[in-house]
């Protein structure tokens, strides 16, 4: 029954790859709802593979193909495999990804990991925004069946980028291109990731501001956190908002009551033993399972659709961050766009940005190094 499971799952996956491609060769032109997203793209990509010419930024599409030509099919399967037993993998890499990239750059520095070596520098892993971060096993696991078709060839970096495309994919959500040829950064950005990680208790103007120095504008951030409509989001991040919202005792107001019971419900937790959410030097060297055993989650939805906007129009965002994309006409208005139109607006702008997202201030050539295991630099291997 598990064989039969993980081959639907990459019948399913290979599937929505080849209705993505086809789509954008023959029928883009006629469903005007997708705003000529494969068209602009794809059709870019196969250029790239016609000319073999190297992008300005120093990746390149199947960059892989002479020197591990099976790599992305290696990656599709194992993504496959472990999407056919545990669906909520998708979210875990996507939202890896995503806090890869935002710290300077998508090196897979965030994978990083200070177990072994000089525990006095902390690494982008330990830090307080990354600490329910799931999925680094997952990686570690696609790495070591890449190794083993191709030792030393292909980087985290790229491995992380497919791997969440693919994700994407097999959750019901639109294709992109990825394209390939990143490094491996040989450091972590401890100080960083605290910094320049949106906050989930922040207000629109930061989370603004945070996404502009990455590039983004702000219908570009109001269509990357439409990630959020798939996965969990940990108890942690939304406690304040149940009980001392900005430090009042109170629960945020803007909550209709109803929804605050009910995420008090599902909870669970106590918030007499709540604490102020700053982690000491000792909870920072707590593994990352660890940390979320002794949290409780509350879904944010299965479907990968516009059911997070319409959420965010009734007032019934889970994180007080998404909630203010609400709260300021800039973005307020992209919210109403996504949740009145199909959902078309929202995977094809979706789409776009993680296309872009996906080649933030990458290593590529000479820069950074290929790490034969994920969680550790080379000289540490």
């Amino acid at each position: 029954m598990r064989v039969f499971s993980i081959g639907v799952a990459l019948i399913v996956l290979t599937f929505a790859v080849v209705i993505s491609l086809n789509r954008s060769r023959n029928e883009v032109k006629t469903v005007p709802s997708w705003d000529g997203f494969e068209n602009v793209y794809l059709d870019n990509v196969e250029e790239e593979e016609e000319t073999s010419t190297t992008r300005s930024n120093g990746l390149d599409y199947d960059f892989y193909r002479n020197t591990c030509p099976h790599a992305e099919s290696i990656v599709r399967s194992k993504v496959a495999e472990i999407f056919s037993r545990h669906s909520n993998v998708s979210a875990a890499l996507l939202r890896l990804f995503f806090h890869d990239c935002f710290v300077k750059g998508c090196d897979a520095s965030i994978i990083l990991d200070g177990s072994k070596g000089d525990r006095s520098n902390f690494t982008e892993r330990q830090a307080l925004p990354n600490r329910t971060l799931k999925g680094f096993d997952i990686i570690d696991f696609i790495k070591e069946e890449v190794e083993k078709a191709c030792p030393g060839v292909v980087s985290c970096a790229d491995i992380l980028a497919l791997a969440a495309r693919d994700g994407v994919l097999l959750v019901g959500g639109p294709f992109y291109p990825v394209f390939t040829g990143r490094r491996d950064s040989i450091q972590s950005y401890y100080n960083e990731a605290v910094a320049e990680i949106p906050n989930p208790d922040g207000n629109i103007t930061e989370t603004l501001r945070l996404f502009a120095l990455k590039g983004f504008d702000e219908k570009e951030t109001v269509s990357l956190l439409g990630a959020h409509n798939i996965g969990k989001i940990s108890c942690e991040f939304i406690q304040s908002r149940l009980y001392d919202f900005l430090g009042t005792g109170q629960p945020d107001p803007s909550i209709p009551l109803d929804f605050l019971n009910e995420m008090r419900i599902n909870c669970q937790q106590n918030h007499n033993n709540s604490n102020d959410g700053s982690p000491t030097a000792a909870s920072q060297f707590q593994l990352e399972a660890d940390v979320f055993q002794q949290l409780t989650s509350i879904s944010s939805g299965d479907a990968f659709d516009n059911h997070f906007y319409q959420k965010l129009v009734r007032r019934r965002g889970l994180l007080f961050s998404d909630q203010q994309l609400m709260a300021d006409e800039r973005t307020a208005r992209f919210v109403m766009d996504y949740a009145l139109d199909d959902g078309s607006a929202f995977r094809t702008d979706f789409a776009r940005v993680m296309l872009r997202m996906s080649m933030l201030d990458v290593l590529t050539g000479s820069q950074g190094q290929v790490r034969t295991k994920c969680s550790l630099p080379l000289d540490s291997s």
